[in-house]
């Protein structure tokens, strides 16, 4: 390739050019990106480049300062970038830092999917989720999530038993949930959250639309469940037997990863929730196989510690 200084002064010595043309071309041509450009890929590029590609290089720093400015730009949320194509110079448009984010968090957001659950797990992750020196409980059952995702991401075709998180209200089960599912969201895995209280009186209200089954088929094949708040409020028989033992039934015979958190023990859910329905009556067996299926989905870790939601 000539020499660029003389290939310049050439160009620019053109008298049909006009000065404020000449200047923006100029201009351009000097630009320190440019000038990089050039100087790294003289050896690929055509003795005329900078006859022909003036208005390019034209182009390319000047949208460069339009979008370093905040201004409105050819190709919004995407930054220009020059090129070598067929011995010349050509700008392309690539994805800016903010971009690339946004689309990562609405492609992990489309991974995890949310019923009538809190905002805050959309944060949530497994460096923001405090361990403190004294609460071995909570360190534990954070290196338990942490290994269930090591282990489901190694072989995500072999059945793995879930968690059943319980403890005291406020102590970080949801959030720990949350974490999990965005983890697993960013290795390329769907989850989806229900907050089971608030998913019941869904399923009743389906009723007279008659698409309970539809509700119940889309929640019971989910690649990853995770039933939060399980055992918070009063259970009907029908929400029971007909949604919740219906839904673990399926996830047992398939083996698919199943979730939980409560406040409730394994043993107090049994004992203080599923077992009696809301005339009082016992109903012992019932409970049992729906705990038998509880119980082969996953197992107990327990959290205490301080509330942790602002007061």
């Amino acid at each position: 390739m000539q020499d660029l200084g003389k290939s310049m002064r050439d160009l620019l010595n053109r008298q049909n050019l006009n000065s404020d043309y000449q200047r923006l071309i100029a201009n351009a041509i000097n630009d320190p990106d440019v000038q990089a450009f050039i100087k790294a890929h003289q050896d690929e590029l055509a003795e005329d480049v900078l006859e022909r590609n003036g208005s390019k290089l034209y182009e390319y720093v000047s949208q460069r300062d339009k979008l370093r400015a905040g201004h409105q730009v050819f190709a919004p949320g995407y930054e220009p970038k020059l090129v070598v194509s067929d011995h010349y110079v050509e700008v392309t448009y690539e994805p800016t830092e903010d971009t690339l984010l946004a689309q990562k968090r609405s492609m992990l957001k489309k991974r995890v999917h949310a019923v009538s659950m809190p905002k805050m797990i959309e944060q949530a992750s497994f460096g923001d989720y405090n361990v403190d020196g004294e609460e071995e409980q909570r360190a534990k059952a954070l290196r338990q999530a942490m290994q269930f995702v090591a282990d489901y991401s190694q072989k995500p075709h072999e059945f793995h038993q879930g968690l059943y998180f319980y403890g005291n209200f406020g102590v970080g089960k949801t959030f720990l949930l949350g974490a999990i599912a965005n983890e697993l969201a960013t290795l390329g895995y769907q989850s989806t959250l229900v907050h089971f209280p608030s998913f019941a009186v869904e399923m009743k209200n389906s009723i007279g639309k008659n698409n309970v089954a539809e509700k119940v088929d889309a929640i019971k094949q989910a690649p990853i469940l995770m039933i939060d708040d399980i055992g918070a409020d009063s259970m009907s028989s029908w929400v029971r037997d007909e949604v919740l033992g219906v839904v673990l039934e399926y996830r047992m015979q398939e083996e698919l990863p199943t979730f939980f958190s409560s406040n409730f023990s394994m043993q107090q859910l049994s004992d203080q929730h599923l077992s009696i329905n809301q005339r009082g009556e016992k109903e012992e067996v019932k409970a049992a196989r729906l705990m038998q299926r509880i119980r082969f989905l996953s197992h107990e870790v327990v959290i205490q510690g301080p509330n942790r939601r602002p007061q």
